[in-house]
């Protein structure tokens, strides 16, 4: 369901200190910590000898001691202390996951680590950018990572599950556009002198006459970042000229906990009034709702997914983005299992 050879967010920048912190990850339990210098480390979040979780347990400079035995792992995941013995046990190791910090989180890859290429950690440096102000949150949502996915290569659905703040009828009817390459997909939607939803209304100041832009870039397998805005009909939206409007980022990474739930962050970036605080809150806590609605819609359509197993979805044109990212993290799945095929002949 989820490839492994791939980055995930395993937590926010602050979440990480020196304190053990425990997550689990395409099914697999991770521990991660801070070492003394700072950088961020991760292991398998069980002991090698009675697998008790090792985020039970305490950091000794940038050493795990477990809490059942004390048996004590380095960053790397190797045992460097059994109690009682002076002879450690050379397959006395834990898994180690290769991390990096970049864009205000902590990324982990899960797969084949010597495939894991910081290089091919997503864009979402709209999240850390001096020109950009940026705030989000973590949302633990019980479903299926690719329902979120589905949910936002599609937000036509704004119009009906949250009319009240960014949704009306235009997003439901302007037409739009799919394109992809192997590893990403957009879905491009400009509405042409419309009138503007209520959050984006106050901040350009204007309601009426507006044109809307919506640009869904998607990374497999599961990173969105949204270039959305309004700005006044007839200063160059459809030509591509986004400078006489308010812009901005919603930057989105979801991270597979188990089948049937996921870690869903998210960020939203803003270009526009960067210098006042109190609208950054503001913006957080409005699209904290916005995400608790869909938070709602997504978890009911996991639980009448598993009443029906056999059902089959049958798709709309609006479902075109959600289609390729869908295709593009199945081809994701399909290479590794090929590899491990081919590994086990």
């Amino acid at each position: 369901m989820f490839p492994l050879n791939a980055w995930y967010v395993a937590a926010t920048d602050n979440e990480i200190g020196r304190k053990l912190f425990s997550r689990r990850i395409c099914n697999k339990p991770i521990v991660l910590y801070r070492k003394e210098n700072g950088e961020a480390a991760a292991l398998a979040d069980a002991c090698w000898h009675r697998l008790l979780p090792l985020s039970k347990g305490e950091l000794h400079g940038d050493n795990v001691i477990c809490a059942y035995h004390g048996l004590e792992f380095d960053d790397t995941g190797r045992c460097v202390y059994m109690p009682s013995q002076d002879t450690i046990n050379p397959s006395a190791c834990v898994t180690s996951y290769p991390v990096v910090e970049k864009h205000r989180f902590i990324w982990v890859w899960p797969g084949d680590p010597a495939l894991a290429d910081p290089a091919l950690v997503p864009d979402l440096h709209w999240h850390d950018d001096p020109e950009w102000v940026s705030d989000g949150r973590v949302i633990h949502a019980k479903c299926d990572y690719r329902l979120v996915v589905d949910n936002l290569m599609d937000l036509t659905h704004e119009t009906f599950v949250h009319g009240s703040s960014i949704g009306n009828r235009a997003v439901a009817e302007a037409p739009f556009s799919v394109t992809h390459t192997d590893t990403t997909a957009t879905v491009t939607r400009i509405m042409e002198d419309i009138t503007a939803p209520p959050f984006w209304a106050e901040n350009l100041g204007q309601a009426e006459h507006v044109d809307r832009w919506q640009v869904i870039n998607f990374e497999a397998p599961s990173t969105i970042a949204i270039d959305v805005g309004v700005a006044p009909t007839g200063t160059g939206v459809p030509e591509g000229d986004l400078s006489k409007g308010v812009r901005g980022m919603v930057l989105n990474t979801i991270t597979p906990e188990t089948d049937k739930t996921c870690h869903y962050f998210w960020g939203f970036a803003r270009s526009f009034r960067t210098e006042e605080q109190s609208l950054t809150q503001r913006i957080v806590e409005g699209v904290s709702g916005i995400f608790r609605e869909d938070e709602e819609i997504l978890e009911a359509q996991q639980k009448a997914i598993d009443d029906n197993p056999d059902h089959v979805f049958y798709n709309l044109n609006i479902d075109g983005g959600s289609m390729w990212a869908r295709k593009l993290i199945d081809r994701m799945v399909a290479r590794e299992r090929d590899t491990a095929d081919i590994a086990a002949e």
